[in-house]
């Protein structure tokens, strides 16, 4: 890489865009010294930490770069023994207090950001210097009176001496007025002084310092005055002295934290540097480029970098796999020479690691060499033409071309016999082509349309150009070569037809042929891009449907699998309730039997025909509903399937993300998550002695607690205790619900109005559980 090629595509210009784009006088230097790398390793680098970068200013996030300064030649004075400014200090202070900014807001973002993280951990925090600088220099670079105790004293001192000389001066301007051009106190020489009429300078006596312009006035130190500002002199030479000596002090301090200080500029720097290759990208809308050594390039819907992104025309550029050189033609202003250098900077910028402005998934190569004949170099100093230019430039290029170069030719063989320099651009073309680099080369002659045809690496291009509008529309069509449209403007712009047709009859047959072939080739490609897109966005269309469909149809298979529950649920309820309702009966009777009482197995008897008498709900087994995306997470006790033996078992616990240890039979085996199918939640309800042989009591406790159950769970175990509490003939009972949000307390209550059996319900008191239980009375 050397300057010409920066400046013939203008790469100078995307270094004033990137530098403008820093914040810190260190990030933009690193900047200006932004050069394209050759070196695979380094671009991969270079391109990684831009994006992540970019992914931050993704997030929305601004890394705070404020306050941080070149501070590099005040360390190195520092380091011989200079005496650095207040504001140098200051500039140091905070330089620190950026880093340590900076070191937070990248150690606290939650995502994985390793090389900006890997960076921020050589910043160190020297906290100590920063307070030392800070405890000694305020925010406006004044040092302070609490530097040091001796300092307080002589400013002390300073503040007395010049409240004695005002006030002995003011005595002046009171009682001798008159004597004096205006009654106010002046400094001349750093000494105060009054300003005297030039008759009355005797009156006075005294020094003069100084006088006006017209000699009038004198500016005179009064012999009252001289010993006391004197002594304020003298204390104003202390305050200087002392100041340089903590100045000093300072700078030895900073001089000791001179490696620690580098290093944290150097950090500092390189990540502004970062952010701005990142804000550059952000404002250019660009892409990470995918980078090879095996000089391939695709890029699809690829914009030039300096022109206006609302202005400029993509375009799709192939290069590199199914051939290596692409010969463009078509008419002047038509974009030819704007494609050239597009490639040329996107691949600069790639190698630079900058992103490009082309849509994600594109791919650049590392070259070694970048060359471009692009303009008119013609010199007069140098006695040589527009062609002896080019061709001068040509043998520079052909010194060095090798198969990790990327070559760039524009109006190649110009400015010489129309045929000698066809002859010589695909002489050319065929020695660049030999040495396996990648070229692009614009040309108007007409010969080279059809070596495309003739190569076997070559493919022909063209920039499009519309005959009804008169303007080029800047498109690049790979694979057609472009076309003159000479006859068309010429008819459109009001050329009578018999002109044209007799220049039409001067061509030659075969140069119609080819004419009308491209003219077909051009059509042939534009139909084919209208009917691909209209394809693909009737393919997203269909797409579309098909997910909604698929969705739909699962939203209606849970739905009906939630409707059967629900009715399952409601009849085996019914069922429920009027078997305990029976049982009440028969306890009822039980209690008031005769001396002709039942014999106790009849009772027996009598309940299992009670228990026999639940009807199946469900004659054959439920479907399983099929698994969602994202396996479902198994848990202890949920019944599964083991595919893999067609056997039912039950989950003990989770080994794994992946794995689970699961009881099948007598066995308990470690299972792959896709292996088992889940069946549905162990059902661990238990049914509890109706009775005891004497008596009606229940085995259940006078209260429930609720605390840590979900809502639903909490209701049906509220539903059964209460049926429970019924039967063993309890008066009332105690909820336990806790306070929490409210909800479960909302839901008992709400449990306890539609509920036949309970009359009432209240909070508890003091001694029950207060808000956190409520007391129901049962019927």
């Amino acid at each position: 890489m050397n300057e010409r090629i920066f400046r013939t595509l203008e790469f100078q210009k995307i270094i004033e865009r990137l530098t403008s784009k820093a914040e810190t006088t260190v990030g933009k230097d690193l900047s200006q010294k932004l050069e394209p790398s050759t070196n695979m390793d380094e671009v991969l680098q270079l391109q990684n930490e831009t994006d992540e970068a970019m992914h931050i200013q993704r997030l929305d996030k601004t890394i705070p770069l404020g306050g941080i300064f070149d501070i590099r030649a005040s360390l190195k004075r520092s380091v011989i023994g200079g005496v650095l400014s207040t504001n140098e200090c200051m500039d140091v202070a905070s330089t620190i207090y950026g880093g340590r900014r900076v070191k937070d807001f990248i150690s606290k973002l939650e995502e994985a950001f390793p090389i900006l993280k890997e960076l921020v951990e050589h910043i160190s925090p020297l906290r100590d210097l920063e307070r030392h600088i800070k405890s000694c220099i305020d925010d406006h670079g004044h040092v302070m009176d609490s530097a040091s105790q001796k300092l307080r004293g002589i400013r002390s001192s300073i503040r007395t001496n010049e409240s004695r000389v005002r006030e002995k001066l003011d005595s002046y301007t009171k009682t001798k007025s008159s004597m004096l051009s205006d009654a106010i106190i002046t400094i001349r020489n750093d000494r105060y002084v009054l300003p005297v009429k030039q008759e009355y300078r005797g009156a006075i006596g005294g020094i003069v310092h100084d006088q006006s312009a017209s000699g009038q006035t004198l500016f005179m130190e009064p012999k009252a005055v001289v010993d006391l500002n004197n002594q304020l002199q003298e204390a104003i030479m202390n305050e200087k002295q002392e100041i340089d000596r903590i100045l000093r002090e300072l700078s030895a301090h900073i001089a000791n934290e001179e490696a620690f200080l580098q290093e944290n500029v150097r950090v500092l720097g390189k990540i502004d540097f970062m952010f701005a290759r990142a804000k550059l990208g952000q404002s250019m809308k660009a892409a990470k480029p995918n980078m090879n050594n095996n000089g391939i390039i695709k890029m699809q819907q690829a914009r030039h970098p300096l022109i206006d992104i609302n202005e400029v025309v993509a375009n799709d550029i192939e290069i590199g796999e199914s051939y290596t050189s692409i010969v463009i033609t078509g008419p002047n202003t038509g974009g030819k020479t704007v494609t050239l250098k597009m490639i040329g900077l996107c691949t600069l910028m790639a190698q630079s690691g900058l992103q490009i402005p082309a849509l994600d998934g594109c791919e650049l190569a590392v070259f070694k060499h970048v060359f471009a004949d692009i303009g008119d170099e013609q010199s007069i100093e140098q006695n040589l033409s527009t062609f002896s230019s080019h061709m001068t430039n040509i043998v520079d290029i052909l010194q060095h071309v090798d198969d990790q170069t990327l070559v760039l030719f524009d109006e190649l063989g110009a400015g010489t016999d129309p045929q000698e320099g066809a002859a010589l651009a695909m002489a050319i073309l065929d020695e660049v082509i030999a040495r396996n680099a990648r070229v692009i080369a614009t040309t108007h002659y007409p010969e080279l349309k059809a070596y495309g045809y003739n190569r076997e690496h070559v493919v022909n291009a063209s920039v499009e150009f519309d005959v009804q509008t008169l303007q080029p529309t800047y498109r690049l069509l790979l694979g057609v070569p472009g076309r003159s449209n000479a006859f068309e403007i010429s008819r459109r712009i009001g050329l009578s037809n018999h002109v044209i047709e007799q220049a039409q009859g001067h061509v030659g047959v075969d140069s119609k042929s080819v004419e009308n072939m491209i003219a077909s080739l051009e059509k042939s490609q534009i139909n084919t891009e209208k009917d691909y897109a209209k394809a693909h966005e009737l393919l997203q269309e269909a797409t579309d449907l098909h997910h909604d469909l698929q969705r739909a149809w699962a939203e209606f298979e849970e739905k009906r699998e939630g409707l059967y529950e629900r009715a399952e649920e409601k009849a085996d309820k019914a069922i429920k309730q009027a078997r305990e309702e029976a049982e009440m009966i028969v306890s009822e009777i039980r209690n008031m039997r005769t001396e002709a009482e039942w014999k106790e197995h009849e009772w027996i008897e009598a309940r299992k025909m009670l228990d026999s008498a639940k009807p199946n709900l469900t004659t054959k087994e439920k479907q399983q509903p099929k698994e969602k995306k994202g396996k479902k997470e198994l848990r202890s006790g949920d019944e599964i399937k083991l595919l893999t033996i067609n056997q039912k078992g039950t989950v003990l616990e989770k080994v794994n993300d992946k794995e689970y240890l699961v009881q099948v039979g007598i066995m308990k085996v470690k299972v792959d998550r896709n292996d088992l199918q889940f069946i549905g939640k162990q059902n661990q309800t238990i049914e509890k002695p109706l009775t005891t042989i004497k008596g009606s009591n229940y085995h259940v406790k006078t209260e429930l607690d609720l605390r840590g159950e979900r809502f639903e769970d909490a209701l049906l175990r509220l539903e059964k205790y209460i049926d429970d509490a019924l039967l063993a003939g309890y008066p009332k009972v105690s909820i336990i619900h806790g306070k929490g949000t409210g909800a479960l307390r909302k839901g008992v209550l709400e449990f306890v109005k539609k509920h036949p059996r309970i009359s009432d319900a209240r909070p508890g008191e003091a001694g029950e559980g207060g808000s956190s239980v409520t007391i129901i009375n049962l019927k």
